[in-house]
């Protein structure tokens, strides 16, 4: 009693050893468990109905779940890569171009590869 007075005449307050102890075991134990689920990559091409590569195409990567949406502009030979994708969610891809759409591809939760190949076929002819 006379030790809490002190600190609290003092202006603060002294954390117990405990606490720390057991703030830092519950810090490692999220930390386990995040990185007992792999994150995946989604990648792949967008194609033409040649398969030509198609630069400059939207891609779209929905999570069926939460609903979030990430895009990516594919490069000069057509490819995207999605990083660090959610290994125990569901996911819609599909890619635009100039009014054009692909088919929309499920990445299902079920597919436990760490690298998905997703190829994307755009109805018109670039080349």
């Amino acid at each position: 009693m006379r030790r809490q007075a002190a600190d609290s005449a003092r202006g603060g307050f002294r954390p117990r050893p405990r606490a720390h102890a057991a703030a830092a075991l519950l810090v490692l134990l999220a930390a386990g468990a995040a990185l007992g689920q792999a994150n995946r990559t989604v990648e792949g091409a967008v194609l033409d109905a040649a398969n030509h590569p198609i630069p400059q195409a939207v891609v779209y990567l929905k999570n069926t779940q939460t609903q979030s949406v990430e895009t990516y502009i594919t490069g000069q030979h057509g490819r995207f890569y999605f990083h660090a994708v959610a290994p125990n969610a569901n996911f819609q891809v599909y890619a635009i171009y100039r009014g054009h759409r692909s088919k929309t591809r499920t990445v299902s939760a079920y597919n436990t590869s760490p690298v998905v190949r997703v190829d994307l076929t755009l109805p018109l002819i670039l080349h």
